[in-house]
């Protein structure tokens, strides 16, 4: 009776993209063999599955067939490794053998027999491709806690970074770090919940790799995820990383505390998808502002929830409270023009004005290395027997979180000498938005950005009021007086000036009275703008800067 035979073929990844041609490989120079050698294949079993550990379903599938099987079968494989790599699936393929449900094994790279001393030899070969395999996995964690104590992530980048092959290491992604940034901002404010913070991500550009919103679990990873502050998580430990960190410390803190604080949130209804509630009170009784659907829900209005009694004051259409905020919004916005002209005089200033602080820096370079003989001692003190391992992992994440809290503080000292520029860029940046927000139907981010510039919003006989905070009140209130303000020469002076058309090298004046002209005239679309610098206090500069359109 002509013995039928199963072929059997394994690629180690599930990756359909990767090892391809060894699966075709094999599939070729079995089939060569299987002709030379006169053999009946029954059926062919492809698998793509690691076989390190147990629980392969095609291989599972392929024993089933031989257990059931009422005449003895043979195996056809390119290797004994293909079959097994650990002492369970090869242990089954040794008992069928004994058995005589498995009558032969054939393989083009090696020999077997049905004999004593082809069964010791098979045992070898399995033994073989076990230790190979626990080999090449302890040579791969000793590489990853290798590349680790360098402080190189290990692996592939988390969502923010990118694998950069030249170093080996993982370096900010350009766009979604500062998304991821821009994200970490918001939910330490506490506008968002988990919930609400996955859409806001997929709003602005991070989805999952079907283009869906990541799911509420993977985002609290994100949130929770010490790598954007510069450190490596690893089996419970923290270890320091050599890359960029996409977010601050205390910001990282500030998230991590609003975490806490929504881990055991108050039990509310669900509630509708209003976006100016939470923003507006009421001008007359000082109580908040809420919105109901009317006419079966075609239309919302804005009203008093009159939780102090009786108030007189009127509903505010949906559309017309829309129409107002984005009124406010056109008052605080910057041409964009003189975006660019402000911009490049800011830099030039920074420029001018950083200015080193050695004491501080070496201040801050003995603290850094007192904290590096710190965590010597205790890991020698750990390595010694003397503290038990609990205590010195969490006094190692308390070490290296105070390194990474005064590493943060040098790389930024010697931007102190320019601290005004940061606030200044916010002041642009949220500028632009407004300009942008002003034509959008963007409604919860009108809302954010109207908290930014300015307090007290209220509603009075259905009319939006706030309080512009400076510098936006400047930009407003000088676009509707249509005057120029020019420094005084003292600090913090400036008195008002009658209009004229100013030229261009009249109006950018940096240090003192002295003056600088660059672009042409028409740049200035009906702007006049003095950006003044007073130099006396370097550390802390004053900047005015004055419009007129």
């Amino acid at each position: 009776m002509i013995t039928k035979y199963f072929l059997y073929a394994r690629k180690s990844t599930e990756d359909e993209d990767r090892q391809v041609m060894s699966i075709e490989a094999q599939l070729t120079e079995i089939n060569e063999f299987a002709r030379r050698e006169g053999v009946k294949i029954a059926q062919t079993f492809i698998e793509s599955k690691s076989a390190k550990k147990p629980g392969r379903p095609v291989f599972n599938e392929m024993l089933g067939k031989i257990y059931e099987s009422k005449e003895p079968i043979g195996i056809l494989a390119w290797h004994p490794d293909r079959l097994a790599r650990n002492s369970v699936d090869g242990g089954q393929i040794i008992y069928l053998i004994d058995i005589c449900k498995i009558v032969s094994l054939k393989f083009p790279t090696f020999w077997f027999e049905p004999t004593p001393q082809g069964l010791f030899m098979l045992q070898v070969a399995f033994g073989q491709s076990k230790y190979y395999s626990d080999n090449l996995s302890e040579n791969v964690k000793r590489g990853i806690r290798q590349k680790i104590r360098r402080g190189e992530w290990a692996t592939l980048a988390p969502l923010g970074y990118i694998n950069n092959p030249r170093t080996r290491n993982i370096e900010p992604d350009p766009v979604k770090a500062r998304i991821l940034k821009r994200g970490f901002e918001e939910f330490a404010d506490g506008e968002h919940s988990l919930e609400t913070f996955r859409h806001r991500l997929h709003f602005l550009g991070l989805a999952s790799k079907v283009g869906k919103p990541i799911a509420k679990g993977a985002v609290k990873g994100i949130l929770t995820n010490p790598v954007y502050i510069g450190l490596i998580p690893h089996k419970g430990e923290l270890y320091e990383g050599k890359f960029q960190p996409i977010v601050p410390k205390n910001l990282w803190d500030r998230v991590q505390k609003e975490l806490k604080r929504r881990s055991h949130p108050r039990k509310r209804k669900e509630g509708h998808n209003f976006p100016f509630t939470g923003l507006l009170r009421c001008g007359e009784c000082g109580c908040m502002i809420t919105a109901q659907y009317a006419k079966k829900g075609r239309y919302i209005y804005y009203r008093c929830s009159k939780k102090n009694g009786k108030c007189n004051q009127s509903y505010v259409n949906n559309k017309n409270m829309i129409k107002q905020l984005k009124n406010v919004l056109a008052k605080v916005t910057v041409p964009e023009a003189w975006e660019v002209l402000l911009l490049a005089e800011i830099e030039r200033m920074e420029k001018e004005c950083v200015s080193e602080q050695r004491s501080f820096s070496q201040n801050l370079e003995n603290k850094i290395n007192q904290l590096d003989e710190k965590m010597d001692k205790l890991v020698n003190t750990f390595l010694d027997g003397f503290i038990e391992k609990d205590a010195y992992l969490k006094k190692k994440d308390e070490i290296l979180k105070m390194k990474v809290e005064f590493q943060e503080k040098y790389r930024d000292f010697g931007k102190k000498g320019a601290a005004w520029v940061e606030p200044v860029k916010k002041w642009l940046e949220v500028a632009r938005q407004a300009r942008k927000l002003a034509s959008s139907n963007d409604f919860f981010e009108i809302k954010n950005v109207i908290k930014k510039i300015g307090s007290n919003h209220r509603v009075m006989e259905k009319k939006v009021l706030l309080d512009i905070i400076p510098p936006f009140s400047l930009v407003s209130k000088y676009r509707a007086g249509r005057a120029v303000w020019r420094g005084s020469g003292k600090a913090g002076g400036a008195v008002k000036a009658k209009y004229t058309a100013p030229k261009l090298e009249d109006v950018l004046s940096c240090r003192g009275e002295k003056t600088r002209t660059s672009d042409p005239p028409d740049l200035m679309s009906g702007c006049a703008i003095q950006l003044r610098h007073i130099p006396n206090k370097c550390l802390s500069p004053q900047i005015y800067i004055i419009f007129q359109i």
